[in-house]
C-alpha cells in the first residue's frame, strides 16, 4: 500500500491517487445535471416564480453542500463511515418517523416525505438508503464467517431493511422502497447469505409488494397506465404519453439545448423524475448513450473499487454505493421510458433534489476514499470463511 495510506482510512497527502475515472464521472453528472435543471425548469420558473433560475440557484446550492460532504467523507475514509453508521443509522429511522408526524412532516403531491429544517426540505428517505448501505455493510463485515446461519446472516438484516422499507411506504413512497430492498437483497447475496433463504424471504415479500399495489387506487391506476399509455391519456397514462412523445422527437442529434417542448407545461415533473426525457427530446439519442456511458463508468469504477478494497466494511460499502446508483438510474431511466410503471425516483446526481444529490455525493466520496486505499481484494461466492474479499493480492507497490 501506498505511503500515508491507512488501511480502510480516509484519503492522505502521498496516499494513491484519487481515481480520476470515478470522480470525473462524478463530477461530469452533477454538471450535465445543473445544465439539465435550468433548461427543464426555466420557463416554470419564470412562469410560476417570476424567477428563471430559482431551481438552478437551489441546485447549485446542494451541489455546493454535496462537494463539502464529499470532501468530508474522502478525509474521514472506511474506517470513519463505519464508526458514524449507527449515528447515521439511528437519524435516519428517527427521521423517517418524525416525518410522518403532522406538523414536522411536510405533504407534497399527496406524500408525507420532507421535512422542513429552516429554508431547507430534507427528504429522510435519501439519507435512509446511504445508512441502509452503511449498517449492511458494517454488520456483513462483522459477521462474515457466521452469514450461513439464518440468524445472524439473514434475519437481523431483514429486519433492519423492512423497517426502512416499511416507514417509506408510510410514506407513500413506494419508489424509495423498492431501491432499498435492492440494495438489501443485492449486498445479502455477494456477501454470501444463503441463497434459499434469501429467495424464501423474496417470496415473503412479494404479497407485501402486491398489497402495497393493489391497495392504493393511484398506483393500480398506474400500473394499468403502464399497460396501455394511450389508451389512459387524459389520466394516469398523460406522463408516460408526454415522455414518449418527448423522447420520440428527440432523433438521433436532439432540438438542441433549451429547443424542447415537452417541458412546457406538456411533461409534469420535467426537472425532477423525468428529466431525461428532457435530455432525450434536447440531445437526441447522442445524449442518452453518453448519459447511460456515464453511469457504466460509475458502476464499473465502484466495482473495481469494492473488488480492491482492504477490508470487509470497506468492501462492502463500496459494492452498496455502487448498487444505489446503479439500480436508482436503472429504475428511473426504465420508467422514464415506459419500461417499469411510473414512480418517483431521482435520477443520480441529474434530477433537481438537494436530498438526493447532497447523499449521493456524500456517498461518492466514501466511495473515492475506498478506491485510493484499495489493495487489489477478489470478489468470490464461496465458503463462509472465504466469502467475498478474503482472497487478496498483492498490494501496489509489490507488483
Amino acid at each position: 500500500m501506498a505511503p500515508g495510506t491507512g488501511e480502510g482510512g480516509g484519503w492522505k497527502p502521498g496516499a494513491r491517487g484519487i481515481d480520476p475515472w470515478l470522480l470525473g464521472t462524478v463530477l461530469l453528472l452533477t454538471a450535465a445535471g445543473l445544465v439539465m435543471v435550468y433548461s427543464a425548469s426555466s420557463v416554470r420558473a419564470g412562469t410560476e416564480l417570476h424567477d428563471q433560475f430559482y431551481f438552478l440557484r437551489r441546485q447549485l446550492v446542494a451541489a455546493g453542500a454535496g462537494v463539502g460532504v464529499m470532501l468530508l467523507a474522502l478525509a474521514m475514509g472506511a474506517r470513519g463511515a463505519e464508526k458514524l453508521t449507527p449515528l447515521v443509522l439511528g437519524t435516519a429511522v428517527a427521521a423517517l418517523v418524525l416525518v410522518l408526524v403532522p406538523g414536522i412532516g411536510t405533504v407534497a403531491g399527496g406524500a408525507r416525505r420532507w421535512m422542513a429544517l429552516g429554508p431547507v426540505r430534507f427528504q429522510p428517505a435519501e439519507l435512509a438508503k446511504v445508512a441502509l448501505v452503511l449498517y449492511l455493510a458494517r454488520s456483513l463485515a462483522r459477521k462474515q464467517s457466521r452469514l450461513r446461519l439464518f440468524s445472524v446472516g439473514l434475519l437481523p438484516h431483514l429486519l433492519v431493511g423492512g423497517l426502512l422499507v416499511g416507514l417509506c411506504l408510510l410514506e407513500r413512497d413506494l419508489g424509495t422502497g423498492v431501491i432499498l430492498a435492492l440494495i438489501l437483497f443485492a449486498m445479502l447475496f455477494a456477501a454470501g447469505a444463503r441463497l434459499g433463504g434469501l429467495l424464501a424471504a423474496a417470496l415473503l415479500a412479494l404479497p407485501v409488494a402486491w398489497m402495497a399495489v393493489a391497495g392504493t387506487p393511484y398506483r393500480m391506476q398506474r400500473v394499468q397506465a403502464f399497460l396501455d399509455p394511450f389508451q389512459h391519456r387524459g389520466g394516469a397514462g398523460f406522463q408516460m404519453v408526454e415522455s414518449l412523445l418527448g423522447i420520440g422527437s428527440g432523433g438521433f442529434l436532439g432540438q438542441g439545448l433549451g429547443q424542447g417542448k415537452a417541458k412546457l407545461f406538456y411533461l409534469p415533473a420535467a426537472h425532477t423524475d423525468f428529466i431525461a426525457a428532457v435530455i432525450a427530446e434536447e440531445t437526441g439519442l447522442l445524449g442518452v448513450t453518453l448519459l447511460l456511458l456515464l453511469y457504466g463508468v460509475f458502476t464499473w469504477r465502484g466495482l473495481r473499487a469494492a473488488a480492491r478494497a482492504p477490508g470487509g466494511f470497506a468492501r462492502h460499502a463500496a459494492l452498496g454505493i455502487t448498487i444505489l446508483v446503479a439500480s436508482q438510474a436503472l429504475v428511473n431511466l426504465s420508467v422514464v421510458f415506459v419500461l417499469l410503471p411510473t414512480k418517483g425516483l431521482t435520477l443520480p446526481f441529474v434530477s433537481y433534489g438537494g436530498s438526493s444529490l447532497v447523499t449521493l455525493l456524500g456517498a461518492s466520496g466514501l466511495l473515492l476514499a475506498i478506491s485510493s486505499s484499495g489493495r487489489g481484494v477478489f470478489l468470490a461466492r464461496g465458503p463462509a470463511d472465504s466469502r467475498v474479499g478474503m482472497a487478496t493480492a498483492p498490494a501496489e507497490g509489490a507488483r
